[in-house]
């Protein structure tokens, strides 16, 4: 296979991920040794998020395929790309967990569902609970009446006790 073909057929493999992802962060990690990086790969692979890192020119010609051209501004320099396509989250909160203790790796944008968004809001949606976390907190709001019944139930049977004592 020719090297022209061999960068088709990566530029293809780019834009389908930025197509199909649910979310996607752009960083770069231009200052981060070669133990932090493993250590962030590691991180994102048990997030279940796909943590890559292809040349700029490829990425934008990738962009335009996929209609995302607004994220070309940011694709100059180390940059590396994060893509989920199972959990919105993940990637945002992971990424920006360890930027918070690594300096050197900076959060440059993101595509939430096929939407180029800033910075802030990656940060913003890295500062959301997890889907496990809003299910309790959901639970928990269901619960609420049930568990105000049965304390009532519970209090009006005491005093029914009293009262025949």
């Amino acid at each position: 296979m020719s090297v022209l073909e061999q960068k088709k057929q990566v530029v293809s493999t780019i834009a389908t991920k930025l197509r199909d992802s649910k979310a996607t962060v752009v960083v770069d990690y231009r200052g981060l040794n070669v133990a932090e990086v493993t250590e962030l790969r590691k991180q994102l692979r048990e997030a279940g998020v796909e943590f890559k890192v292809y040349k700029n020119s490829l990425a934008r010609r990738a962009t335009a395929e996929a209609g995302l051209t607004e994220l070309d501004e940011q694709l100059v320099g180390p940059t590396a790309i994060a893509f989920s396509e199972d959990d919105v989250i993940a990637p945002a909160k992971v990424l920006n967990n360890f930027a918070k203790e690594h300096e050197a790796l900076e959060i440059k944008a993101g595509v939430l569902e096929g939407q180029v968004v800033s910075v802030a809001e990656v940060k913003a949606l890295a500062e959301l609970p997890s889907r496990e976390g809003l299910l309790s907190m959901l639970a928990n709001v269901l619960q609420a009446p049930v568990r105000s019944f049965a304390l009532a139930t519970k209090a009006v049977a005491e005093q029914k006790e009293e009262q025949g004592a």
